[in-house]
């Protein structure tokens, strides 16, 4: 399994930006996968945030997220992205990027069982 690591998350006010990032320090092509951002507050069961696909990264999102995140890749820093603006107190939770490696992304927005590769989260706070 490739090691995936997440940085980015922070303590942030109401209406506050993050950027999260991912990378896999083995060197594996990102790229070269379907990638998600996935998060679980405590208490609540991992729920998708958004995934970008192997070829055209074209990107889905859960209705949560749509129009204030915006998940991105850079092939060159081999590096996974997720913007976060207009941050909620229901943002709070740990954020998990996860990867399905030399896969393309499933048509639906996929589960979390989609996945076999993780990090071990970055933890993002966000208060009224």
């Amino acid at each position: 399994q490739a090691q995936l690591a997440e940085s980015g998350g922070g303590s942030v006010q109401a209406g506050g930006s993050l950027r999260l990032s991912c990378t896999n320090p083995g060197g594996f092509r990102l790229s070269n996968s379907c990638m998600g951002w996935f998060r679980q507050a405590p208490g609540k069961e991992r729920e998708v945030v958004a995934v970008i696909d192997r070829d055209d990264a074209s990107a889905q999102y859960a209705e949560f997220s749509k129009g204030r995140f915006t998940i991105s890749k850079d092939a060159v820093k081999n590096t996974l992205f997720l913007q976060m603006n207009n941050l909620k107190p229901e943002d709070t939770a740990l954020y998990y990027c996860a990867a399905e490696f030399w896969q393309l992304c499933p048509p639906t927005l996929p589960g979390p069982s989609s996945f076999s590769d993780w990090g071990q989260g970055t933890q993002v706070t966000v208060s009224s």
